[in-house]
């Protein structure tokens, strides 16, 4: 009788076993599939409120308007390059709030200049700016820029990428969103 038990018992944990591995591998898929499918202008665009600023970025040298035919992705630009927890963390937050705040903001009386000022620098993140950009005092690079570079790449400052690089992800982004914006 015990050893009938024993092999209910066996049978269940195996059962559980069995059933958690395969729950969890579709969970990892899925959230790969979900982590890759969310990660593309495609998707970005898919809130109206973020079409000017596609356009604006397609009109850009990150949107592939440059010699190399390079397209950078909006979260290659809009998320941390860190560590994954930090990458999945910011991107659902940013997500989340993207939702939101599609759902209240009126984008035709909205003052996108004033947003764009406010958060370039919460919503642009150095290590995805380094990710691509790892040399920053090419050959020929203007004095100028080499002494600034050089200052960021020993610490002796604190300004982030955005802050003198302002405009490089989307050309024009406020006149385009202005104008789309207006037109509705």
């Amino acid at each position: 009788m015990a050893s009938a038990g024993k092999k209910s018992i066996n049978k269940g944990w195996w059962f559980g076993g069995i059933t958690g591995i395969v729950l969890m591998t579709i969970m990892v898929l899925a959230s790969g599939f979900m982590i890759e499918t969310t990660n593309t202008d495609t998707f970005c665009v898919t809130c109206h409120v973020m079409k000017p600023f596609r356009t604006a970025w397609q009109d850009s040298v990150h949107g592939g308007q440059n010699p190399q035919g390079f397209t950078a992705q909006c979260v290659d630009c809009h998320l941390p390059h860190g560590g994954f927890i930090e990458y999945f963390t910011v991107k659902a937050k940013t997500g989340i709030s993207d939702i939101i705040h599609n759902m209240y903001i009126d984008e035709k009386t909205y003052d996108w200049a004033a947003a764009t000022e406010k958060n370039r620098l919460r919503f642009t993140f150095d290590s995805a700016c380094r990710r691509c950009h790892h040399i920053l005092t090419p050959p020929g690079m203007k004095s100028g820029g080499f002494i600034a570079h050089r200052a960021y790449m020993l610490g002796e400052t604190k300004k982030k990428c955005a802050e003198c690089h302002p405009h490089v992800g989307h050309k024009n982004m406020i006149e385009t969103a202005n104008n789309y914006f207006q037109n509705l």
